[in-house]
């Protein structure tokens, strides 16, 4: 028979401050194998810890209750205190009576203290099932692997690499750099962006510890925590190793006019190309579906002017697997598409109306206009500068509702370099809100309004043509009165959403996204750079808007986490996991299609029967991707499949205990 004690928290107030907490530990030492019951003010504290030792200890306890806060914020903490006086770690029950008793009734005080004791009664009835549970032990691969060479990839794999571990760079663009080598200077600093990005991307591509494959796709994931096996697809380049990168096959191309994706467009590159002179490998490639080789099976012309005969038509994709612990998916953002969604602003039909990142690769130096602010529709210097943000972020009817985060600072930037670039100019900017949430950003935008920036408070209704200015319509809700705007040029702060094929990376790897499609984190407060799949971890926007600031430090504590599983020749894995009673299991393996981590494989067994061995096929859980969500024990027909911790004889206890 189990002995059990029950610990009550008061939480300070937040527990004791409306649940009777002494009535609630009285009533409990009467539960069925109840021998000790307590009630103290902050059971996670150092002494209230002591007293759960001292009380196994003395009272000989072979099961604890906690009733306190949620099992999320203090399970573990309980569970490493009863393992320090000798107890299996996994005979803990947590009552949460903070967030279901004292914070939904805090009105009703004698309903809740009575809530908390059902509570209390039912952990104790589970806790008289609970079965000592213990972790396996999982070896590791001491290699992590990155998706994505943005800033948040770059900075992880120097600060992995300095550790002593190899790191495995998967970036899909012929060059690694990510969109902050498209920004000419960042916020509040107002650094030259390129000056602090390439050198990171030089650091990584000449590190021991790095290989990068650019141009390339993770394909396939397989495995689990410390051990992963992981497909990368190295698209064909058409330019081989020997390239040393002297530009004579991009100079002789004869194929141009072709949109330059490094400056949206805005400037023209050859067939054969290298994204921009700072590139990382600075190794071109050969735009297959423009090429004129083959487009029309003839020209040959870089081919034939190559000196070390890089140039490889007959190149194709190859597949390569790489072997490693931890995997960090950081594959950035992208714009939302304005010109599908807001026809006011014209659906892109006007050229002088452009986006925050247009515009950055305009004022940048080595952009298609040499670092000067022209109107792409007739290349004159515009007087009149118009600054819309919030275009598709907290926009619930035509974009998202989320705040883009960065958008208000890059604003304050951009007008402060046409006010600083063009004299005599005037800028107008369009808010909502302005969010200055960072070191030194409010007073960079008290800088900008000093500045002689007009800030107008309210969105634009609508954007046209009129002669060779842009005629912009809005609102100034602060003086009630509509406002009107001849511009010459209009810049919009679009909304930052998930990269191109970002869900795509995460069911390949096996991992969720929010609703809004952002990768999920595991917990937002407790655990925000993991995510809900061991060994797999995130850094940057593609978890939710950021600037670099924040990236660069979110980056580094992914890094951080991920050296530390590496450390490790082994971790111990969870044991609350789902197992197959071999014995009913039919093989209709209809868990294996609900299990999220596809942690459920099929298993030949060879059964005896009088005068004959049987081979048939039932489920196997891998005990490495099994994360315990239960999926699979609703789905099983026979009742083959359990959840350690949670089995059906536990949990039909507390729902016996309940109906009392």
């Amino acid at each position: 028979m189990q002995r059990i004690g029950v610990f009550i928290c008061w939480c300070g107030s937040n527990i004791g401050g409306v649940v009777d907490v002494p009535a609630v530990a009285r009533e409990a030492a009467k539960f069925h194998g109840v021998v000790y019951s307590a009630e103290y003010k902050y059971m996670c504290s150092e002494p209230g810890q002591e007293m759960i030792v001292s009380a196994i200890k003395e009272h000989r306890l072979t099961g604890v209750v906690v009733a306190s806060c949620s099992p999320t914020l203090h399970e573990i903490t309980f569970r490493k205190n009863i393992a320090r006086a000798g107890l299996n770690p996994y005979m803990l029950e947590m009552a949460n009576i903070r967030e279901q008793c004292s914070w939904v009734h805090q009105h009703e005080p004698e309903k809740a203290t009575q809530k908390a004791i059902e509570l209390v009664r039912r952990a104790v009835a589970k806790a008289g099932k609970l079965e000592p549970l213990f972790e396996s032990a999982i070896p590791v691969t001491k290699r992590a692997l990155i998706i994505g060479g943005g800033i948040a990839g770059i900075q992880a794999a120097l600060d992995i690499a300095d550790a002593g571990n190899e790191v495995i760079i998967v970036e899909r663009e012929p060059t690694i750099g990510g969109k902050m080598v498209l920004l000419d200077k960042t916020f509040p600093t107002l650094d030259c962006s390129a000056c602090i990005s390439t050198p990171k991307m030089v650091s990584a591509a000449q590190h021991p510890n790095i290989k990068i494959y650019t141009y390339a796709e993770v394909e396939e994931v397989k495995g689990y925590i410390g051990n992963f096996s992981v497909v990368v697809k190295q698209k064909a380049r058409s330019v081989n190793s020997k390239c040393t990168g002297c530009g004579i096959c991009w100079a002789k191309c004869p194929t141009k006019n072709i949109p330059n994706e490094f400056d949206l467009g805005m400037s023209m590159r050859k067939a054969i190309y290298v994204p921009f002179p700072q590139a990382v490998p600075n190794r071109p490639v050969i735009d297959r579906e423009r090429c004129r080789q083959f487009v029309k099976g003839k020209c040959g012309v870089c081919q034939k002017f190559c000196p070390t005969g890089a140039i490889d038509y007959e190149q194709g994709d190859e597949f390569v697997t790489e072997n490693v612990g931890a995997i960090l998916a950081a594959t950035g953002y992208d714009l939302i598409d304005w010109t599908k969604i807001y026809g006011e602003y014209g659906y892109g039909k006007y050229p002088d109306v452009v986006t925050g990142l247009h515009f950055e690769r305009m004022v940048n130096a080595s952009g298609p206009t040499g670092g000067k602010i022209l109107r792409p529709s007739d290349g004159e210097q515009p007087k009149t500068v118009v600054f819309v943000k919030c275009v598709g972020s907290r926009d619930e009817a035509k974009g998202r509702e989320y705040c883009s985060r960065a958008c208000c600072m890059y604003t304050a930037k951009h007008a402060h370099q046409v006010l600083e670039k063009i004299p005599g100019s005037q800028v107008v900017i369009f808010y909502i809100d302005v969010r200055c949430a960072g070191k030194a950003y409010e007073e960079f935008y008290l800088k900008t309004l000093h500045e002689g920036a007009i800030y107008t408070r309210g969105r634009v209704s609508k954007i046209y043509p009129e002669g060779n200015h842009l005629i912009v319509k809005g609102a100034d809700t602060l003086l009630g009165r509509p406002v009107e705007v001849v511009a010459d040029m209009v810049v919009l702060a679009t909304a930052m959403i998930p990269s191109a094929g970002s869900a795509d990376v995460a069911r390949t790897v096996g991992f969720t996204v929010d609703k809004d499609g952002f990768f999920q984190e595991a917990h937002p407060k407790l655990r925000p750079v993991e995510t809900n799949t061991g060994g797999v971890f995130l850094a940057g926007a593609c978890q939710g808007p950021k600037d670099i600031p924040d990236t660069v430090a979110q980056a580094s504590g992914a890094a951080a986490k991920i050296i530390g599983l590496l450390s490790h020749s082994e971790i111990a894995g969870e044991p609350t996991i789902a197992r197959v009673n071999e014995a009913i299991c039919s093989g209709c393996l209809a868990c294996q299609g609900i299990c999220p981590y596809r942690a459920i494989e099929p298993k030949e067994i060879v059964e005896r029967l009088p005068g004959k061995q049987v081979t048939r096929v039932v489920a196997s859980v891998n005990s490495g991707l099994c994360q315990g969500c239960g999926a699979c024990t609703v789905a099983c027909r026979p009742g083959a499949l359990n959840l350690k911790g949670f089995t059906n004889e536990q949990l039909l206890s507390e729902v016996d205990a309940l109906c009392q």
